[in-house]
């Protein structure tokens, strides 16, 4: 399956949320919204909580959009998950089966060029602006993925204080999507939140013509 675009990744923070519950809750409202992918991300989790939160998220996601596991390929396989993503310094895994997603995260041209010869389907760069989530990274900004989306064949996802007033922004760089956290799951209306980040990703990906730069 690939990657649908223009594509809105809901990146999982459930320190933005009371609690598991409320993180399900919170992303099944944004898959009603208009997010067409989520990724489960949530380092701190041993795999047996994980597993279990997976399977929730299949649960909310499933037939409606896909589910990318950041974290051991197993739990992605044991809940039936469309895919796994990397960090940029993580070892690649092996593909389990034909269509089954991979992607991985990258920060720089050189580590873009790097992740595509090994084969991902797809990456997420930046931060490209200032971001709760990366305190210490100072943004790339657009030229990032111009840079990264110049140089590469697969869709560049952009990630990192990227709002609904900034996505017309990165797509016009490049982009084929982007990719959300507390944009979304730090909204008090998450579905809401999601809409108005979909209606300008629509926007702005009619605008450049409906198509990834090549």
């Amino acid at each position: 399956m690939p990657l649908p675009l223009p594509c809105l990744m809901l990146v999982t923070d459930r320190a933005l949320c009371r609690d598991a519950e409320a993180l399900v809750a919170a992303v099944e409202a944004a898959v009603a919204g208009g997010a067409n992918a989520v990724q489960l991300r949530e380092k701190d989790l041993a795999d047996a909580e994980m597993l279990a939160l997976a399977r929730r998220l299949r649960e909310v996601t499933q037939g409606r959009a896909l589910l990318i596991v950041n974290g051991p390929l197993n739990v992605a396989l044991a809940v039936g998950a469309d895919g796994v993503h990397l960090p940029e310094d993580a070892a690649l895994v092996r593909r389990p089966r034909q269509g089954f997603l991979m992607g991985r995260s990258v920060h720089s041209l050189e580590a873009a060029r790097r992740a595509e010869a090994e084969g991902v389907d797809y990456l997420v760069a930046g931060p490209v602006y200032e971001t709760r989530s990366h305190p210490g990274a100072g943004p790339a900004g657009p030229g990032l993925i111009e840079e990264i989306t110049w140089a590469v064949e697969v869709p560049v996802l952009a990630i990192g204080g990227v709002t609904a007033e900034r996505v017309g922004e990165v797509l016009e760089a490049g982009a084929a999507g982007v990719a959300a956290i507390s944009a979304v799951l730090g909204a008090p209306e998450p579905r809401a939140a999601a809409r108005y980040l979909r209606d300008a990703l629509e926007a702005a990906w009619a605008g450049v013509g409906g198509a990834v730069r090549r």
